[in-house]
């Protein structure tokens, strides 16, 4: 089996459950809170942001030019995915660029931005990529699973339409062949650091979409009055 077969089969419970989410149950059939929808998408974009540092640093340890020019692309395709889809949704929704930039990374999406630039600054780059990989896969998962229920009017269905799409397919496609090749390049002991990396990522995938659900945000240490600063 390939590195990728592995480890979809390894997290094949995992991923089923992020599928079952309540997030994307509502997301499938258009009930979704517009107010939980804003949390995310703005989340998103913080989430995206860092998500394209790290594939920026892990092109510079790519192993030749056509892996240093996917990951570079995909890190620019990251982007052009924030400034599409986040400013179609951001507008529906009253998000402009002051509300966006007073409102910080939830701590799940700061832990999985944080664990993804660690990764691809301090690991192999066949570590990083495991890292990466189940933003893409999930995202691609998740998108056709909807996309077989969701009607033509759903409220987010330009969401569903990019990642149940042919070209966030391809893109997914080439992620998983580069983890491919640096997965059969890689001693037993990377391997087992690809997949637990792949693992961790998948997890925090979970952990995204439930903190979007719950509305997470960090504690409000603001003094109360009439207490000690």
């Amino acid at each position: 089996m390939s590195f990728t077969e592995t480890v979809l089969a390894d997290n094949a419970q995992l991923c089923a459950d992020i599928r079952a989410m309540p997030f994307n149950r509502a997301l499938a059939d258009g009930t979704l809170p517009q107010e939980v929808f804003r949390h995310y998408i703005i989340q998103d974009a913080h989430y995206l942001e860092g998500f394209a540092r790290a594939l920026a640093a892990a092109a510079t340890s790519a192993p030749d030019a056509k892996a240093v020019a996917q990951l570079a692309s995909s890190g620019a395709g990251a982007i052009a995915v924030e400034r599409q889809l986040h400013a179609h949704y951001m507008g529906l929704f009253g998000v402009d660029p002051a509300a966006f930039a007073a409102t910080p990374p939830s701590p799940a999406c700061a832990h999985y931005v944080s664990f993804l630039l660690a990764t691809a600054t301090t690991r192999t780059v066949a570590e990083a990529v495991a890292a990466l990989l189940p933003c893409f896969w999930v995202y691609c998962d998740v998108g056709h699973d909807i996309h077989g229920e969701a009607s033509a009017d759903n409220p987010y269905r330009a969401w569903i339409d990019t990642y149940a799409g042919a070209d966030f397919d391809a893109a997914v496609t080439r992620m998983c062949t580069l983890a491919d090749r640096l997965g059969a390049d890689a001693s037993a002991t990377d391997q087992a650091r690809m997949k637990a990396a792949f693992t961790k990522s998948t997890l925090l995938e979970w952990m995204f979409w439930d903190s979007a659900w719950r509305l997470e945000s960090w504690p409000d240490t603001t003094p109360k009055e009439g207490t000690a600063a």
